[in-house]
């Protein structure tokens, strides 16, 4: 605790300057050693009261206490009951802080002295700031580091974390921009590390004299149980204005849920929970275009699932609509090759095309060139009768991957049931009855992926 490297000086100054009259009328060490505490505990605010008890014996019939430095010291008969004593020091200030030793007697002979408490008074600089490089959302197993920025004092830099070890971890600072700056390391990142940090500055003079607290920091680590999924309803392509529900999927037991958005690096992320999967939108507009994840978590713990598999959210209705163009036909036969071709009158670098129905994400592809009219071209090999639907293009610009074109007119690809790819053939007939064995059907070719 705080400090901890001056403890041998200090009890060599008690010694010297408190024991000397003490322990010459009575032999010291005789009586075993009392407790000693503070209330409300080892840090207090300054102006805030505070109490030292000592403990000892039933048999006590005095106590006494001592502060390091300090040539007078306190006595006082037993409160209450006879195994303890209280010292109330008022309202801390900067001469409340030090070290504070007691002991008891037994009909003149004395205790041996008790641990030494370290009580330390806050508040008397200005608060330092607390962060988290590169992040205070940090996977498991990966290393994390909390700054304290320190304005006022050259002294020890203090972190602590709520509920935490007891004795603060010290590290001393050094000059960065005109701040004092502490790092304090977490490598590698454990489920135990996660929780509420704050820090402290101590003065170089006196290191039981403190900062006031910094900001809380909350330290979230992810990766601790296995991911969730996240959904869209009705689907992930949108129109502006229309709404959409996000909702994260588990099996396993979580009690709230976060959902993030990627950001700008430059922006800390934050899993801010909540009870319920379920995450409305709408109605949106360009802001909720975007790529998105969920977390599971246990409530009154710091501690995440690993991150969703991520879903794209698109925006459709910031540019004018394309058109869509099948060729040769819009009718193939089976087994054939069609090509489907997007078309802008507007400058647009990328373009996505959209099967009504199919669930999966649309098809991307990069226009054949940034200047207006642009376009790109969709080839479908061997179809099939999967491949018949109503299809839809849009266009978009690489800087804003997430934000579309008013969609295409509809567009009907009719594939004619007929594996022969004969003319007359009618569209959508099944096999005839004992005839050949069926082939697996060919999907249409994914392509690259949307942010990819």
């Amino acid at each position: 605790m705080a400090g901890g490297t001056q403890t041998p000086a200090l009890t060599a100054l008690l010694c010297l300057g408190l024991c000397r009259g003490l322990w010459a009328k009575t032999a010291a060490g005789t009586l075993p050693k009392p407790l000693i505490w503070a209330d409300p505990g080892p840090m207090v605010a300054t102006g805030s009261p505070v109490t030292i008890w000592c403990q000892g014996s039933l048999r006590a019939d005095t106590y006494r206490l001592f502060k390091a430095g300090d040539p007078a010291y306190d006595t006082w008969a037993p409160w209450d009951s006879r195994d303890k004593a209280s010292f109330p020091l008022g309202s801390a200030h900067w001469d409340t802080a030090g070290l504070y030793h007691c002991a008891y007697g037994i009909s003149g002979s004395w205790s041996r002295q008790s641990d030494p408490l370290q009580l330390v008074v806050t508040g008397m600089y200005s608060a330092p700031l607390l962060s988290a490089h590169p992040s205070p959302v940090v996977a498991l197993g990966e290393k994390v580091t909390l700054l304290c920025s320190l304005r006022d004092t050259t002294g020890t830099s203090y972190l602590l974390k709520e509920g935490g070890a007891a004795t603060p971890q010290p590290m001393a600072p050094s000059l960065s921009r005109g701040r004092w700056l502490s790092l304090f390391s977490l490598d590698p990142v454990t489920h135990t590390h996660g929780g509420t940090y704050r820090c402290y500055g101590s003065s170089s003079h006196n290191g039981f004299l403190w900062s006031q607290s910094s900001n809380p920091l909350e330290l979230q680590v992810t990766g601790v149980d296995r991911p969730p999924s996240l959904t869209a309803q009705p689907g992930s392509l949108l129109l502006s204005g229309d709404s959409v529900t996000l909702q994260c999927h588990s099996g396993s037991s979580f009690d709230r849920f976060a959902l993030v958005k990627d950001s700008e690096p430059t922006v800390p992320p934050h899993l801010d929970g909540q009870h319920s999967p379920v995450f409305p939108l709408g109605p949106v507009g360009h802001s909720q275009g975007g790529r998105y994840r969920c977390y599971g978590g246990h409530s009154l713990s710091s501690t995440w699932s690993a991150p969703s598999a991520p879903l794209d959210i698109l925006v459709a209705g910031m540019y004018q609509k394309p058109s869509l163009r099948a060729h040769p036909g819009p009718s193939v036969a089976w087994g054939q090759n069609v090509t489907l071709q997007c078309l802008s009158e507007v400058g647009l670098d990328t373009f996505l095309l959209s099967k009504e129905g199919s669930g999966a994400p649309p098809q991307r592809r990069p226009g054949q060139k940034r200047t207006a009219p642009s376009q790109a071209s969709f080839s479908l090999s061997a179809v099939t009768l999967v491949h018949g639907g109503t299809y839809r293009c849009y266009g978009s610009n690489s800087d804003y991957p997430y934000l579309l074109s008013q969609p295409s007119e509809p567009l009907e690809l009719v594939v004619a049931a007929n594996r022969s790819g004969g003319k007359g053939a009618s569209p959508h007939l099944p096999p005839t009855p004992g005839g050949p064995e069926e082939q697996p059907l060919t999907p249409m070719d994914p392509g690259p992926q949307i942010g990819k």
